[in-house]
């Protein structure tokens, strides 16, 4: 088993003071990619032109980090709940700016982020703003104009008329949402405003500002959001308005709108389904929630055309997995804390949870794949914020909470997030998560675009880690050894989410899986890879591999590899980096493999244990937290899968 032990003190040190920007400069030679732009990749072997052996490399050599998912006040719910930052603000804070929050704190990110999309809901979008500023014309409606006494209020007041607004755009209420929110002269004035502050920020090469928005489907309370994400400029993002709830609440209904605004504007798009962990359900569903009916190969076929990834990890938890469907995973269920419910609130039932989890979304999707002849979970995986208080802020030691009545405070961690009903979600229910990482050639909206396009993405729960996977069936032990995975990955296989075609006669797939600490974070425990596989019963399956690991621990008698330790101290909120590794690379081939069977295979990258936000408030405010609350956490990263097909 290769595993690679902790780099030299002096290295890393080098390596964190190159980590400016966010560009991960420090792993360029290590962990490469693939050009964007080219379709397909070259087979055959790079050849030097002369000495250099980088020369005539067409992919990227570093991993650019963003957040697809951030909220302003241009959300009716974040402005609601009280924040007053809008784009501007946003932008400059994920560029590395320092700012001022919505309550007077001070904020930076430790390092720049590459790149923003700032999701704010399409429905009512601004109107909320001007309700609590007291905006004349939308104060005429008497219900708009008790929204904005209540909030004015503050305290519970504010709280019960925040939940009541969620409630009525996501139609739980009965009631009808103010006409004067949604009228089409100011919708589209703002948009036109909103458009033109992701284009003052852009900055091609040094910080791209990817136009989007959350389409809010939460009929009955079934959380089905989707970020539509644009790879074109304000010019073609003007044409059409966004699509909203209030027109429809049925995702075929979006992929529609989608390829309208295609046609018209000559420009793309693409979604990404939003963490479905309060979907109840029906977020990957195999009978279609709208007809009742099961799933169509048109239906599996649109929706793989516009919604190449998924949203794995962010604050209202984790999706990657769940110790109910994965019961032999003792990594499974990293901060599951919203599942118990939808926000209708109708408490969840266990047989929901594996149409809410990308794993068993995943072996579905096999599944249905064999059904239909064509899978509609092949999806690839990033992680982002859902913060609603236009920060994106996803850092332990910097966590500013799911909506500025959650940002850092004594108390935070016991008092209220969300209230729906006998459902209830507590401060320290919110997760310190997630990033997305992407694999482009440029630091530009059309690169970073088609890496999410072409699913050579990954998640992290929030440490910039350095990740890369490949399969093929070529690698050798000895491509470990090389300084350039990326280099050798392409020419003899695909990257994440890619699919290799049905094995030659003998042999199995191998895998190429590197990845390098954050210089910030935690130092690396194992990477493991997931396999999942349909039998020629139709049934799935899954099995969890570690392939490389730190410290030169063994495996016992049943391959159970022992905690690699635990150096947090809870009371300071610190740890020291004294075990795992900073870097782990290694060739595994799958030694259970069914030339027969459709299989998935994805990596997952865990670090040793580090304090949670929630140590660092205990330390800071001086508190005493009930047993119940976690302090310590195993920081991790997921890539997008690699299929094989036979």
């Amino acid at each position: 088993m290769k595993h690679i032990k902790s780099l030299p003190v002096l290295f890393l040190l080098v390596l964190f003071l190159s980590a400016t920007n966010s560009h991960a400069d420090y792993a360029g030679s290590i962990l490469g990619s693939k050009d964007d732009v080219k379709k397909g990749i070259d087979k055959k072997p790079l050849k030097a032109s002369g000495y250099s052996p980088y020369a005539g490399k067409n992919y990227p050599t570093r991993v650019l980090w963003g957040d697809t998912h951030l909220h302003t006040k241009l959300s009716l719910d974040a402005r609601a709940f009280g924040v007053t930052l809008g784009p501007e603000e946003a932008y400059r804070l994920a560029r590395g700016e320092e700012i001022t929050t919505s309550h007077g704190e001070r904020i930076k990110l430790s390092r720049p982020l590459d790149w923003l999309v700032v999701a704010d809901h399409s429905d009512a979008i601004g109107a909320m703003d001007e309700v609590v500023a007291g905006n004349p014309t939308l104060l005429k409606d008497p219900k708009a104009k008790d929204w904005h006494d209540r909030i004015h209020k503050g305290g519970d007041t504010a709280l019960a008329a925040t939940m009541e607004i969620i409630e009525t755009f996501a139609g739980i209420t009965g009631e009808k949402v103010p006409a004067v929110l949604t009228e089409e002269k100011f919708v589209r004035s703002v948009w036109e405003r909103y458009i033109d502050t992701a284009d003052k920020f852009n900055e091609p090469g040094r910080f791209t500002t990817i136009i989007g928005y959350e389409w809010t489907s939460t009929e009955g309370g079934n959380n089905l959001h989707r970020n539509v994400l644009y790879r074109d400029g304000g010019k073609k993002a003007k044409q059409i308005l966004p699509f909203t709830a209030a027109e429809s609440f049925n995702p075929e209904d979006l992929w529609k709108w989608m390829d309208n605004y295609e046609k018209k504007s000559k420009g793309k798009v693409l979604a990404l389904a939003h963490n479905g962990n309060v979907s109840n359900g029906i977020m990957f569903p195999e009978i279609n929630p709208v007809t009742g009916k099961p799933l169509t190969k048109d239906y599996a076929k649109t929706r793989m055309r516009w919604e190449p990834i998924y949203e794995v990890t962010q604050i209202k938890g984790d999706g990657e997995s769940h110790p109910f469907l994965s019961p032999n995973d003792e990594f499974a269920g990293y901060d599951t804390l919203w599942d118990k419910g939808n926000l209708g609130p109708v408490p969840k039932k266990k047989e929901m949870l594996q149409h809410e989890y990308a794993r068993e979304a995943l072996k579905n999707g096999l599944k249905l794949e064999k059904k239909l002849g064509i899978n509609p979970y092949k999806f690839g995986m990033v992680g982002s914020t859902d913060s609603h208080t236009g920060m994106a802020t996803a850092e332990e030691e910097n966590f500013f909470g799911k909506h500025s009545g959650k940002e850092p405070h004594k108390g935070r961690w016991s008092a209220l997030v969300g209230n729906f009903g006998d459902i209830k979600y507590y401060g320290w229910e919110q997760v310190g998560s997630g990033y997305a990482a992407v694999w482009a050639t440029d630091n530009t909206r059309e690169a970073v675009w088609d890496a999410m396009k072409r699913k050579e993405v990954y998640a992290t729960t929030g440490p910039r880690m350095t990740v890369r996977f490949f399969g093929g069936y070529d690698f050798s032990k000895g491509d470990a050894q090389l300084r350039d995975p990326g280099l050798i990955g392409y020419a003899k296989g695909v990257p994440m989410g890619g699919e290799l075609k049905k094995a030659p006669k003998g042999k199995a797939p191998g895998f190429l899986v590197a990845a390098l600490k954050d210089p910030y974070s935690g130092n690396l425990d194992r990477i493991q890879i997931v396999k999942g596989w349909l039998d020629k019963k139709g049934k799935t399956h899954e099995k969890v591999y570690d392939v490389a690991w730190s410290d030169n621990r063994k495996p016992n008698k049943k391959g159970k590899l022992p905690a690699v330790g635990n150096t947090v101290d809870v009371k300071n909120a610190t740890w020291t980096n004294s075990i795992g590794a900073s870097e782990l690379i290694t060739v595994w081939k799958d030694p259970d493999f069914d030339r027969k069977q459709k299989a998935f295979y994805y990596a997952r990258v865990i670090e040793i244990p580090t304090p949670r936000w929630t140590a660092y408030d205990a330390k800071r405010f001086g508190e005493k937290m009930d047993k119940k609350v976690p302090m310590i956490s195993q920081e991790r990263a997921y890539t997008s899968p690699i299929w094989y097909t036979p």
